[in-house]
């Protein structure tokens, strides 16, 4: 068995090269040269994406993270596909695959589907070699560890590989990114947890992310309180964010201002300044689902008032995203069948190309329910992911220019790679993410050419009133009385 320190570890291997996987492994490899890193997946199409010498391909998009690749990748940092080769000559192994929520069956709807990191879990008992250290790096729910060391302990008491019985630790590694900003958060994070049974293991890792962490960020836990910290972090921010957009239809009912609202809490240090933007509602992959699985396990250690209170912040998320879709409608005469309407930002955030649970998928199925004819613009995401989040097929109408219709709405949409192209007939403007291009968009050019009267919705306060009031625009800003 290995001990303390780090340079035994040699080889580490990651099972998902996905948001998580990907970047966590980039940034390891750029501050531990010494280490071999080995990110596996069953995808051949996104190991071949993250392989591709073409930089601006990357499955995911992070602000620097194409320049750590050109650094390591085929020096210390290697993606591949062949996942049991991988594991055999792995120390260390990251399991970071998806943990959605279940669909069918006990807790459909609420509770994680630890499928694929059962699926894991098997694959390492079957094929690691020795003592390995095994990390979860998915968000999971509490007692998840359990699972993965009874299957990873069956075989340690069953199986023996060239006369030694492989052996086993595992410890919870989770991950407090915030994409968009994943690369600085994981090189400079606020803090490390790392919880297990195993004080060995755990110094193991602690050593590894010595290496560009100071110690006293690096904070120890018994694994269960590890994997429940990262399901309440991500829900005390969700909270944050269904308050301040609960107070931003306040201060549109009121006549009160929510930037200034923000600005006075915020200063308040008991509360802090940060999460307290208001805008279309929360998205992310984390953020409904890590709220979910508390609800689900509230009610299953009988608890329902607390199950309660945080499926409420999910209700207020929802409600708020519908609030804004039937405030456009109103605005726009109580109807949008038939009229264009241009959504500018698709993402979930600025900074990425994750789209899971984006506030501008419910927010555009809502529009095109309504018979709306939507062209969407995002700077980072492509047609594809967007056709596949509205649930839409694609027909070329009889001028050659590709339309996207779903049997569930009377609406159709259409992408574009070029918004100037776009403001001609255009009734409505909609800002659903806070891309920087979208804060130099020359008001004056397009209201000359869109229907009168035309409207401006900005639901990420990102731009100036007086300009577009200037250019006989009506505006709606959420938060901002009227």
């Amino acid at each position: 068995m290995k001990t303390g320190n780090n340079n035994e570890i040699r080889r580490i291997c990651c099972i998902g090269a996905g948001y998580v996987g990907g970047p966590t492994m980039i940034v390891f490899a750029d501050n531990c040269p010494h280490i071999n890193f080995y990110v596996v997946d069953i995808s051949k199409e996104k190991i071949d994406a993250w392989n591709n010498e073409d930089l601006s391909k990357l499955p995911v998009y992070e602000p620097g993270l194409d320049k750590l690749v050109r650094e390591c990748r085929g020096k210390n940092l290697f993606f591949s596909s062949e996942i049991e080769k991988n594991i055999a000559k792995a120390d260390m192994i990251f399991i970071s695959v998806n943990t959605p929520t279940k669909k069918k069956g006990i807790g459909a709807g609420k509770a994680s589907n630890l499928i694929y990191v059962e699926a894991c879990a098997r694959q390492v008992a079957k094929h690691a070699k020795n003592h390995t250290i095994v990390v979860e790096k998915s968000t999971l729910p509490v007692r998840t560890a359990e699972v993965i060391k009874k299957i990873l302990g069956e075989t340690q008491n069953s199986v023996t590989i060239n006369s030694c019985k492989p052996t086993f630790d595992v410890l919870s590694n989770p991950e407090f990114l915030s994409e968009g900003s994943a690369v600085k958060d994981l090189n400079e994070p606020d803090r490390v947890l790392i919880g297990g049974e195993s004080k060995e293991a755990i110094d193991i890792l602690s050593e590894i992310y010595k290496n560009w962490v100071p110690e006293y960020k690096i904070l120890h836990t018994n694994i269960w309180s590890s994997e429940l910290a990262k399901l309440t972090a991500n829900a005390f921010l969700a909270q944050r964010i269904s308050s301040i957009n609960s107070i931003s239809a306040l201060c549109e009912a009121t006549g009160a201002n929510i930037a200034e609202v923000s600005r006075a809490i915020g200063t308040d240090n008991r509360i802090g300044s940060k999460f307290l933007d208001s805008g279309p509602g929360f998205g992310g992959s984390c953020f409904k689902k890590d709220i979910l699985n508390l609800v689900y396990l509230s009610k299953h250690f009988g608890l329902p008032e607390v199950a309660n209170f945080w499926e409420s912040v999910v209700e207020m998320n929802n409600w708020h995203q519908h609030r804004i879709s039937r405030l456009i409608v109103q605005k726009l005469f109580g109807t949008i069948s038939g009229k264009k309407i241009l959504i500018l930002g698709f993402a979930f955030k600025a900074n990425t190309n994750d789209t899971r649970e984006s506030a501008a998928i419910q927010i555009c199925k809502d529009l095109l329910e309504e018979g709306a004819h939507l062209v969407i613009h995002d700077p980072i995401v492509n047609s594809n992911q967007i056709a596949i989040d509205l649930e839409s097929n694609s027909i070329v109408n009889k001028n050659k220019k590709v339309i996207y219709k779903s049997d569930n709405y009377e609406g159709n949409w259409s992408y574009t790679d070029d918004i100037n192209s776009e403001f001609v007939n255009t009734h409505a403007i909609v800002i659903l993410t806070e891309w920087e291009d979208y804060k130099k968009i020359e008001w004056s050019n397009c209201s000359k050419l869109m229907k009168k009267p035309a409207w401006i919705f900005d639901s990420r306060l990102i731009i100036k009133p007086s300009e577009v009031l200037a250019a006989d625009l009506n505006l709606w800003q959420i938060g901002y009385g009227t």
